[in-house]
């Protein structure tokens, strides 16, 4: 392989503001693995965000971009599954699998799609001192004509179109809205970019917590909410907090800890079959890898509020924040049905080309 633009190459990142900044390019903010395309004729190179490849557990998506990309290029985009209308992250987690035997089974039942949306070089031309605005014409015209299970982003420098795309897009699965400066050049691992989340608050349960890896503090605490059957599932975990907080916590909970956890809703967390039937913390997976994921039991009798984003089907989809203790909530009242839900979208609407 011989590029203008090398692999490995980390991908540009956004950070996090409240509201969506005018007089930039806007795209949806996707759902799903980020990975820069390296192709070199019959040669192509799926790196992760890590810059670690890709490639071998997306075999159906690297037949599908070297039949469709440009010859020589480096493409800048998300890998994303589509179950039932919208993405699914949980679906794309299950593809990051040892197996060759897995990797060829689940390339068939769950194909994987590429959504492009910067283009880091073409032929032999580097773009990374491009401005935004120029790199978006070349790599419009690039994939002109593109057909799935590779799609072009849709793009627009419309803040009442990205307000729209910010309220709609979330019923298909999608987290958000990035916004981009119109002259950004492109900057490997740096934060120059914008994205807008959704926010919202809920009531959960605190039913346990995992030791930082500093030393004996908390490092976050395990979050609950009970099911229509009256069963205290795991959705999620709670972090960020300050080296002082995370200390001051450890006694804070010790009236609640449960040791021996024998009695504990979660307690057959070690065992594999129980996390058929229940979610559960601690289950062992192939991101895990060594981590320690043992965790402190306490009585589930304390709710705290705190931020989310959105859901990816029965949890969190990222981390939670904390927001405060609410003494004023019994366990048992915090359930799934405060919950918001988005309306649905339907993801090919997206997904369509612009007319």
């Amino acid at each position: 392989m011989d590029l203008p633009v090398m692999p490995p190459v980390k991908p540009m990142l956004a950070k996090a503001v409240k509201k969506i900044p005018p007089g930039m390019q806007y795209e949806a903010k996707w759902d799903g693995f980020r990975a820069i395309v390296h192709r070199d004729g019959a040669e192509i190179v799926i790196g992760s965000r890590t810059g670690k490849e890709l490639t071998r557990y997306f075999p159906e998506l690297a037949a599908a971009l070297l039949e469709r990309l440009p010859a020589r290029c480096v493409v800048d985009g998300e890998i994303v599954i589509v179950h039932e209308g919208r993405l699914d992250f949980d679906r794309l987690t299950e593809r990051i699998h040892p197996a060759a035997s897995r990797v060829t089974l689940l390339s068939e039942r769950t194909p994987a799609s590429f959504i492009a949306f910067d283009l880091l070089a073409l032929g032999d031309m580097a773009l990374l001192d491009t401005p935004l605005a120029e790199r978006r014409v070349l790599l419009t015209e690039a994939l002109r004509g593109i057909t799935a299970p590779v799609h072009l982003a849709p793009a627009t420098t419309d803040l009442v179109v990205a307000a729209e795309w910010f309220e709609q897009y979330e019923g298909a699965g999608l987290d958000g809205v990035i916004a981009k400066p119109l002259d950004l050049p492109y900057r490997p691992d740096a934060r120059l970019m914008f994205k807008v989340k959704h926010e919202r608050t809920a009531d959960v349960v605190v039913a346990g917590y995992r030791f930082h890896k500093s030393g004996p503090v908390v490092g976050s605490l395990l979050l609950g909410l009970y099911d229509a059957g009256g069963r205290l599932q795991h959705v999620g975990v709670c972090a960020a907090f300050t080296a002082k907080r995370r200390e001051e916590l450890v006694a804070e909970l010790e009236p609640l800890r449960m040791d021996p956890p024998d009695a504990h809703p979660w307690a057959a967390w070690a065992e594999e079959a129980a996390h058929e039937s229940a979610r559960l913390p601690g289950a062992p997976s192939r991101w895990s890898g060594k981590k320690d994921l043992s965790w402190v039991a306490l009585r589930p009798e304390r709710v705290c509020e705190v931020g989310y984003d959105h859901m990816e089907g029965d949890r969190f989809r990222h981390t939670a924040q904390f927001k405060r203790w609410r003494p004023d909530r019994e366990p048992e009242s915090c359930g799934y049905g405060q919950l918001e839900e988005p309306v649905s979208y339907d993801l090919s609407r997206v997904l369509s080309p612009p007319s």
